[in-house]
């Protein structure tokens, strides 16, 4: 059966990666709509070329927001759709509620379907459609009148899951160990960051550890960690990924008066839980990373340059890290330290209706980290101190200018 498996595999992906420019009927099927149908020696090498992680987030196709605008896109599976906002008010309360038409047509194939995700800065639904015709999407009731007035000014988001149904799945399943603390994981961000962000990883000959003696480390070297396996390797992923750094975190060495080797990071957790601005002594430091951290962080000593670390003024750098010790890790900068423009900052498939989403789901799943992630900057930014759902409404406008 080996050689049919190769024979059918061969097959299915010329058909999947030679789309005619020219459709002149309606296909029964396409070959990507087949593939969980087939064995898996057949459909997971073509699955895994096809979709990455990033296949997980969808793509803005517009906001409905009256009979009066009428949104136009093509879809992944059906190629005209159309869509528009009726307010009405069936529940009979203070600001109603919507329907929101959608009418799909011109399918590829067959058998294929669309999934999309529908977004105010209060709520996020989805829905997928399989037949082409007029479809409906109930909101009874506004959540309250800011929601209300919010879809008659900008209307309902609508994002588009371009994988389809399959090519979701596929990207959740390659989502979920990013966040595992297994090799499986390791090799998953690796793979992602490989895909995602062209970077390389050689793996060095062994041995992979190498002693270095704490005498050669001087005032101003620098720590660049690298974490790829467990949650914050996911996270770190994602930090690599929108930045383009190699390294998701980072530390400073310096020493005291008498000699004593100090480390000066921001993220420590202190004995209440809060992640803070801390100086260590090398020693415990090195025990932690060695012994406790179990993200199996990758790290790197980049010395300063002896000319450098002649102009290098320690006592500045005590006062400094003194001066910050103990305050808050900075999550105020640490999202806008990747954003800084409304449009421009973002890898495809990201733009800012989409991280305007993203803010409204994690704030519903994760309201406390959540607040750490954004609301602290914003109100930084804003010199507020509003509501979190204020702020999502706010990023959202902005990416709507």
């Amino acid at each position: 059966m080996e050689p049919l498996y190769s024979i059918i595999t061969i097959f299915l992906a010329i058909s999947c990666f030679q789309i005619p420019k020219v459709q002149a009927f309606q296909a029964p099927f396409h070959p990507k709509d087949i593939l969980p149908l087939l064995p898996d020696q057949v459909s997971w090498p073509i699955m895994n070329y096809l979709n990455s992680a990033v296949d997980i987030l969808p793509s803005f196709v517009g906001a409905a927001s009256s009979t009066d605008t009428t949104l136009q896109w093509k879809g992944a599976c059906f190629y005209n759709n159309t869509a528009w906002m009726v307010f009405h008010n069936k529940s009979q309360t203070e600001f109603g509620g919507g329907t929101l038409h959608l009418k799909v047509t011109n399918a590829h194939s067959w058998t294929c379907m669309d999934l999309y995700v529908f977004a105010t800065p209060f709520r996020v639904t989805w829905d997928y459609y399989f037949l082409s015709r007029e479809h409906t999407l109930e909101f009874d009731e506004w959540e309250s009148k800011a929601e209300y007035d919010y879809v008659k000014r900008k209307g309902v988001a609508i994002f588009l899951m371009e994988a389809g149904m399959l090519g979701t799945l596929s990207a959740f399943w390659k989502v979920f160990p990013l966040f595992t603390n297994t090799a499986w994981g390791e090799s998953s961000n690796i793979a992602f960051l490989e895909k995602n962000m062209g970077a390389k990883f050689e793996q060095r000959p062994q041995p992979w550890v190498t002693n270095i003696s704490s005498e050669d480390i001087h005032s101003g070297d620098f720590l660049a960690l690298s974490k790829i396996r467990g949650r914050w390797g996911a996270f770190e992923s994602l930090e690599k990924w929108v930045s383009g750094s190699y390294a998701g975190h980072s530390a400073v060495c310096l020493r005291d008066s008498e000699g004593k080797l100090w480390v000066a990071e921001s993220g420590h957790e202190n004995e209440e839980g809060e992640d803070v601005i801390a100086i260590l002594s090398w020693e415990e430091w090195w025990d932690f990373e060695l012994t406790k951290d179990d993200s199996n962080p990758h790290i790197a000593l980049l010395p300063l340059h002896p000319d450098l670390r002649a102009k290098f003024n320690v006592t500045a750098a005590w006062e400094y890290a003194r001066s910050l010790e103990g305050k808050p890790y900075g999550y105020h900068n640490l999202i806008f330290a990747w954003i800084d423009t409304i449009e421009q900052n973002y890898p495809s498939p990201l733009d800012a209706n989409l991280v305007a989403s993203v803010m409204t789901v994690w704030n519903q799943l994760q309201p406390e980290y959540a607040a750490n992630m954004w609301s602290e900057a914003l109100n930084k930014r804003l010199g507020t101190e509003v509501l979190l759902i204020l702020l999502v409404d706010i990023s959202w406008n902005s990416g709507n200018k």
